[in-house]
């Protein structure tokens, strides 16, 4: 059984009808999930530690080689093509469907808390996993007891 809201009255009031507009996944544009290609971006895990970030990409059905990934000053872009045709000369086509995948995935790294010439990624088991250690004065110092002279 779903829970809905509901009105005692047939037309509900504007307030109401414009709440209820405004309210849907549909309007909240932070939720989308694709992309300017109208393909789906695939989801993304983020993990920081005292250490490091680590982001996990699911791409499950690709290569390694489709990947393209370029960390610029602050910025990470992670992006893919991928095109897949299955022709073959000898035959007379009345009907042939191609694939065409792309995403891109961008992301804005705290400024000059990473060491960007330690960045680096894996592929395995449909997860593309890049780990971005942060530079050693970024991390967090363990307390130490000051005297008092």
């Amino acid at each position: 059984m779903t829970l809905m809201k509901r009105s005692d009255n047939y037309w509900p009031s504007f307030p109401s009808l414009i709440d209820n507009l405004f309210s849907r996944d549909l309007m909240d544009w932070n939720n989308t999930n694709f992309s300017t290609t109208n393909t789906t971006l695939p989801a993304v895990n983020i993990v920081e530690t005292k250490d490091d970030f680590r982001i996990e990409v699911a791409a499950p059905g690709m290569e390694k080689k489709d990947f393209n990934i370029n960390l610029e000053n602050d910025t990470l872009t992670i992006s893919s093509e991928r095109k897949k045709e299955d022709k073959k000369e000898d035959e007379n086509y009345s009907r042939r469907e191609f694939s065409y995948q792309s995403f891109q995935r961008v992301f804005t790294l705290p400024e000059n808390l990473v060491d960007g010439e330690k960045v680096n990624a894996r592929y395995e088991e449909g997860i593309l996993k890049i780990h971005i250690p942060k530079r050693e004065e970024a991390k967090p110092k363990p307390p130490r007891q000051i005297k008092i002279a």
